[in-house]
């Protein structure tokens, strides 16, 4: 098969072709790993676990973001030919590894990390798993920050201040979490300049989601809260 395969830093680079053997149950980092273990060894990638719990192989193939660990060619294949590139939305460290600091620190300013009211002095908080609030932040636990929704969103593509589908659903499994005692705070953090209003419900994170998860349900979720609590409504 013809796999181009996108070389360069920053701004500047190429698609670079090479000629790979198709075989039977390849997987797109098959491809990739032959061509740096085979072809050339200065080809830069990033992957771990090969098994699609780590989400660090995500890379653009055939223009839609993807884990290649678990896209098999056959899948993805245009005739004969594969087109392999670094995430799109992210700048690029090098060949198929993009920078992942601006995904973190949009996670981190829309409240991604936990500020529990309680310490550890006071007596364990107990959680029922059938309360309302419960089951939905469970709904977006299994995200594990891989940033193919990043990758999908257009609106991060047209507004570079846009916090992104991963952390506002982050942001609403906190919002539900009855460990979190200022839900006020949460609501601040996403509903600013690049917040969940700016969200256009095109689907595109939910859609490529490897997980299966639903980050337009949690970011209108955020957009509901945000409405009742503007009108004086409960959070």
């Amino acid at each position: 098969m013809d796999v181009s395969v996108w070389r360069g830093s920053g701004d500047e680079g190429a698609y670079e072709s090479f000629q790979v053997p198709a075989q039977d149950n390849q997987t797109v980092l098959d491809v990739v790993s032959y061509i740096q273990q085979e072809l050339d060894p200065s080809l830069t990638y990033r992957y771990a676990c090969r098994v699609g719990m780590c989400g660090s192989c995500a890379m653009m193939v055939n223009g839609q973001p993807r884990w290649t660990c678990r896209t098999h060619v056959k899948k993805v294949l245009n005739g004969d030919r594969l087109t392999v590139g670094p995430l799109r939305n992210l700048p690029v460290i090098r060949d198929l590894a993009a920078d992942m600091d601006p995904f973190f620190e949009k996670w981190i300013k829309a409240g991604g990390v936990h500020k529990p009211g309680l310490s550890r002095d006071d007596a364990i908080q107990q959680v029922r798993p059938e309360d309302p609030g419960r089951v939905e932040a469970n709904k977006a636990i299994e995200c594990i920050n891989c940033a193919v929704c990043y990758a999908a969103c257009d609106t991060v593509a047209g507004n570079p201040d846009y916090l992104g589908p991963a952390a506002l659903q982050r942001a609403w499994t906190l919002y539900n979490d009855v460990k979190v005692t200022d839900r006020a705070a949460v609501l601040a953090s996403v509903t600013g300049p690049g917040g969940c209003t700016n969200c256009h419900s095109q689907g595109s994170c939910t859609r490529f989601c490897p997980n299966e998860l639903d980050p337009l349900s949690s970011i209108a979720g955020l957009k509901r809260a945000a409405a009742r609590s503007f009108f004086g409504g409960k959070g």
